[in-house]
């Protein structure tokens, strides 16, 4: 009887294993350029009204950047050609007049990671108020996603370099073409090589006082990257003239509230140049409050690539910067 309980229990067991297996679904993996979507629409509801709103929000320009850059590249395909391999693209925004009226993000629909965006309305102006409610929402569900899948493409060969646990105790996810280009006591700069430029991070500390006056926030920001860029950034040697990195004075940076690792702070975009020099490019700033080693801990990226497209350099930046850890205390 012992023998035939035992036996009994194995298949259970066996069975419920099969049933959960077929009952899973397999995706396969999705795929598309960075920071690129397929909206899936009508031809007709593309060149219309409700076209124009999506490119208004999908493709607006990207904030900070020196020429215009658009958040997405999109690709337009009719319901009628989304089949077979771009079903798998990773994202998707799917648009049609329905008799529904309604708008949500789904996850994982064809393949994975994916994020595919449902707009419906029983009316072209129903389907602009949905597309204007939630383009928000899903434009941040795109970009997280973006972010994950470029963190997860790092890991691939991540740099071994200690010297940011060294000298702040924190740790960030790099991959290894990155190298250390220059460190000083409070300030490293690691950078690599792009079509014809560099993408740059630097992270330094400031005094935990820093920043406490919110109605000069942005003056002092300035302030503190221009100092920075005095002492560590030199430009190119002119006679007769200093040069250096600072922000660009004519435009000032956009500055939004922020929290990488557990820590709070800001996000500063904007656009740097060279202090009597011609050059100039994008910068993503994180200032995070540091209250337990009573700092703020400053990370910043940015892009020197004269006449071309910056925004996915820019963006593997925001990646990386992302991956922010406290490790400990600095040795």
């Amino acid at each position: 009887m012992k023998q035939a309980g035992t036996l009994f229990l194995l298949l259970t067991l066996l069975f419920s294993s099969c049933k959960e297996s077929k009952s899973k679904k397999y995706l396969p993996s999705s795929v598309g350029a960075i920071n690129s979507m397929v909206v899936v629409i009508d031809n007709e509801l593309w060149k219309g009204s409700v076209g124009d709103t999506i490119r208004r929000h999908f493709a607006a320009p990207v904030v900070g950047m020196p020429m215009d850059e658009p958040l997405f590249t999109i690709d337009q395909v009719a319901p009628k050609f989304f089949t077979g391999s771009i079903r798998n693209t990773r994202s998707i925004l799917y648009v049609m007049e329905d008799s529904l009226n309604l708008a949500h993000v789904k996850t994982d629909m064809y393949a994975s990671p994916q994020r595919v965006g449902v707009i419906k309305g029983t009316s072209k102006d129903e389907i602009i108020e949905n597309v204007r409610a939630k383009a928000d929402d899903i434009i941040t569900a795109f970009k997280d996603m973006e972010i994950e899948a470029a963190q997860k493409r790092f890991e691939r060969s991540l740099s071994k370099e200690t010297v940011l646990q060294d000298k702040f105790g924190i740790s960030l996810n790099i991959p290894s073409i990155y190298k250390v280009g220059k460190q000083e006591d409070n300030f490293v700069w690691i950078d690599r090589e792009i079509q014809r430029g560099t993408a740059n991070i630097t992270v330094y500390e400031m005094p935990a006082d820093s920043f406490s006056n919110d109605s000069t926030l942005v003056k002092d920001i300035v302030a503190m990257r221009d100092s920075i860029g005095a002492l560590y950034i030199p430009g190119p040697d002119v006679p007769n003239k200093i040069t250096h990195m600072r922000t660009e004075p004519a435009f000032a940076p956009y500055v939004y509230p922020a929290e990488i690792g557990g820590l709070k702070g800001v996000e500063v975009r904007g656009l740097w140049d060279i202090k009597n020099f011609p050059m100039a490019g994008p910068f993503l700033t994180y200032i995070l409050n540091d209250k337990e080693n009573n700092r703020k801990l400053v990370l910043e990226g940015f892009v020197f690539a004269p006449a071309t497209e910056k925004r996915n350099d820019l963006f593997e930046l925001e990646a990386i910067l992302k991956t922010f850890k406290i490790e400990g205390v600095k040795n």
